[in-house]
């Protein structure tokens, strides 16, 4: 079935796609299992077909969409299929942490936990906190669950945590951004952590205490390392860090100055997404945040023939600028040492990749 929804997102269109689902359900396949076994795991495999350069972002939009669309159909299926009218289990709100695009993992939770009886409140992608905090104020629910698949947005997580505890809805956090052992989650404070939904609805089912109504917390409090100002100091010179840090890229690699403006566009937000995974680092204190993030863009960079060690180059370049900041320098090192341990050796020139100018003319740059 996977494999026939595959070649119906990537090739066939909506319309199959749809069809072939609903068909499925004729046939007794079950809801839940065609939502988590079939739809997540053909999505799962969009993004690493895409991150492999098999397929183009134009088609991995596409994809998501139709995935999109699929589990509408299942949905509204569904609704055609149940109209008992039976009591809910109670209530809940689901809601991607503000910043955070990625909102199907979040709708997968979000309909699971309605084929299990719950109330659910979806909210989407990018739930500005405040209003988060609004929506709970209106409908009581019995608990919250986060979703956050950018580790970037993990410090608007931590946030959204501390107000919805405040007002006494315990939260639920899900999503790649809080670690495979959920370890981020119980950093940040949340009440608990599913790796998938039918972990979600299991933590649910068990029921989750309401946390006693109080003030916000400071993050200083759930995160004590965060006194240095290490992590405040790098944030409010991140646009300093990628300036210097291109401006030394182009005095080491010369054939830079002969970039198109896309290339040199291209070359900067790849720094800025660096400093930017360096700063979240800092503020959850994990060096397995920004390491991951490294060996992933190095494989991002080699399945679109860009050499990767030049991400040796600028971590070398922001640390001369964060030699003075000790829990900065030894994220640079580890995410160094993770990425001549992640490449090829025969591979590792020393950071000279892209001086030819051969770089793809829509990808340069780290």
């Amino acid at each position: 079935m996977r494999d026939r929804l595959w070649k119906a997102v990537t090739e066939d269109g909506e319309y199959a796609a749809v069809d072939l689902v609903t068909e499925a359900l004729d046939t007794g396949w079950d809801e839940e299992n065609l939502l988590l076994d079939v739809v997540a795991a053909v999505q799962a495999e969009v993004g690493v077909a895409w991150a492999a350069g098999r397929i183009t972002v134009a088609q991995e939009h596409a994809a998501t969409a139709i995935n999109d669309r699929v589990v509408a159909a299942l949905v509204h299926a569904r609704a055609a299929r149940r109209r008992d009218g039976a009591t809910p289990r109670g209530r809940v709100t689901v809601a991607c942490a503000d910043g955070e695009w990625h909102a199907f993992p979040a709708r997968l939770v979000a309909e699971v936990l309605r084929l299990r009886g719950w109330h659910v409140d979806y909210l989407g992608a990018q739930t500005p906190t405040p209003h988060l905090v609004a929506h709970l104020h209106a409908t009581a629910p019995d608990a919250v669950l986060l979703s956050c698949s950018l580790p970037t947005r993990l410090p608007a997580a931590h946030a959204a945590v501390t107000a919805c505890q405040a007002v006494g809805v315990p939260v639920l956090a899900g999503g790649r951004a809080f670690g495979t052992d959920g370890r981020l989650a119980h950093a940040l404070g949340a009440d608990g952590w599913a790796p998938d939904a039918r972990g979600a609805a299991a933590l649910l089912a068990a029921g989750v205490p309401r946390p006693v109504p109080a003030a916000i917390r400071h993050a200083v409090e759930d995160l004590p390392h965060l006194a240095d100002q290490e992590y405040t100091a790098v944030l409010r010179s991140r646009a300093d860090l990628v300036r210097r840090t291109l401006a030394d890229l182009e005095a080491r690699f010369p054939a830079m100055t002969g970039y198109s403006a896309a290339q040199r566009e291209r070359t900067a937000e790849d720094v800025a997404h660096i400093v930017e995974f360096l700063t979240t680092a800092l503020y959850v204190n994990d060096a397995g945040v920004f390491s991951s993030f490294l060996t992933w863009t190095a494989d991002l960079l080699t399945a679109r023939s860009v050499a990767a060690d030049s991400l040796l180059t600028a971590l070398d370049s922001l640390g001369g600028q964060l030699r003075d900041f000790p829990r900065a320098l030894g994220l640079l090192h580890a995410g160094a040492d993770a990425v001549r341990g992640h490449l090829d050796p025969d591979a590792v020139t020393g950071g000279t990749a892209g001086a030819d100018g051969g770089r793809e003319p829509d990808r340069a740059g780290a």
